[in-house]
C-alpha cells in the first residue's frame, strides 16, 4: 500500500515534465513542420496539421535565392571563434580567481560579476563608438571582439566548478615540480571538461541567436549573420512569402539542435558534479 502514493507521485512528476517539455519544444516543432509545407498548404491548413506531402522546395529557395548559405557560414565562423575564445580565456581567468592568491582577488571578482547587472542596451552605444574608432564596423572583428575574451557569466561558471576540485591535486603536482600553467592545462582543464562543454554550448547558442549587436555593427551581406538575414527576410517578404521565412528559421534552428544533442551528456554531468560538494 505504501508504494501506491510513491507511484502516483512519480507518475505526476513525469506527467508535469512531459507537459512542460511539450510546451517548450512545441513552437520549434510547429516551425519545422510549417517549413516543409507548400505555400498553399501553409495558408490553408492549421499550424499543427502535418506537412503532407512534405516539400524541400522552400529550403532550396531560401538557400539559393536569398543568401542563407553565406549567412549560415558567417554565423558558424563567428560562433566557433567566440566559443573557442570564451572557453580558453574564461578558463584562464577562472583559474586565477579561484586558485591564485593575490591582493584584492575577491573584490576584483565581485566587481567583475557585478557587471552582469548592467543591461546590454546601456553598453551598445559606447561599444559601437569604440568599434567605429577602431575601424571595425561591418567586419568580422567587430562582431567577434566584444565577447571573444570571455564574459562574467562564463568566468563565474568555470570558477565555481574549479572551487569543487580538491586542492590536494594541485599540491601534489607542485611537489612534482609542475608550474601554474602545467597545473591548469594538465590537471584542471581535463577534470573540467563537463563544465567547459556546458560553457561552449551556452556560448555557441547565445552567439548564434544574437541579433542586436550584429544588427548594429554590420550593414552588408558580406558580414551578415543568420539572425539579421532572417530579420531582413521578414521585413521584405513576410506578407507574401511566409514559407521562405519559416524555411530560413528552420535552417537556423537545425544546427542548434545538433549542438545540444551532441553536448547534452556533458551538460547533465556538469550539473550533477557541481552539486556533489
Amino acid at each position: 500500500m505504501s508504494s501506491i502514493p510513491t507511484a502516483v507521485r512519480r507518475t505526476s512528476v513525469y506527467a508535469v515534465l512531459v507537459v512542460g517539455a511539450l510546451l517548450s519544444i512545441g513552437p520549434y516543432l510547429l516551425t519545422l513542420n510549417a517549413a516543409f509545407k507548400s505555400p498553399k498548404d501553409l495558408l490553408t491548413t492549421d499550424a499543427w496539421t502535418p506537412a503532407h506531402p512534405a516539400t524541400f522546395a522552400n529550403f532550396a529557395d531560401v538557400w539559393n535565392d536569398y543568401g542563407m548559405s553565406s549567412f549560415l557560414l558567417h554565423t558558424l565562423f563567428v560562433a566557433v571563434v567566440v566559443t573557442a575564445g570564451q572557453v580558453v580565456f574564461s578558463a584562464m581567468a577562472a583559474y586565477a580567481l579561484a586558485r591564485l592568491d593575490f591582493p584584492g582577488r575577491e573584490w576584483l571578482f565581485r566587481a567583475y560579476i557585478a557587471t552582469m547587472m548592467v543591461p546590454q542596451m546601456i553598453t551598445l552605444v559606447p561599444l559601437f563608438l569604440m568599434m567605429r574608432d577602431l575601424g571595425m564596423v561591418d567586419t568580422f572583428a567587430g562582431l567577434i571582439l566584444p565577447t571573444v575574451f570571455g564574459t562574467p557569466y562564463g568566468v563565474f561558471l568555470v570558477r565555481q566548478f574549479f572551487l569543487t576540485i580538491p586542492k590536494d591535486l594541485e599540491a601534489a603536482a607542485r611537489i612534482d615540480g609542475a608550474g601554474t600553467w602545467t597545473i591548469l592545462v594538465r590537471i584542471m582543464l581535463p577534470l573540467s571538461r563537463p563544465i567547459l562543454a556546458t560553457l561552449a554550448t551556452i556560448t555557441f547558442i547565445n552567439t548564434w541567436n544574437n541579433l542586436i549587436w550584429p544588427l548594429i555593427i554590420t550593414n552588408s551581406d558580406r558580414t551578415r549573420v543568420i539572425t539579421v538575414g532572417i530579420s531582413a527576410l521578414q521585413g521584405q517578404h513576410v506578407s507574401d512569402l511566409p514559407h521562405i521565412v519559416l524555411a530560413g528559421a528552420a535552417l537556423a534552428l537545425l544546427p542548434l539542435i545538433a549542438v545540444f544533442l551532441l553536448f547534452q551528456r556533458h551538460i547533465v554531468r556538469s550539473i550533477a558534479l557541481t552539486g556533489l560538494k
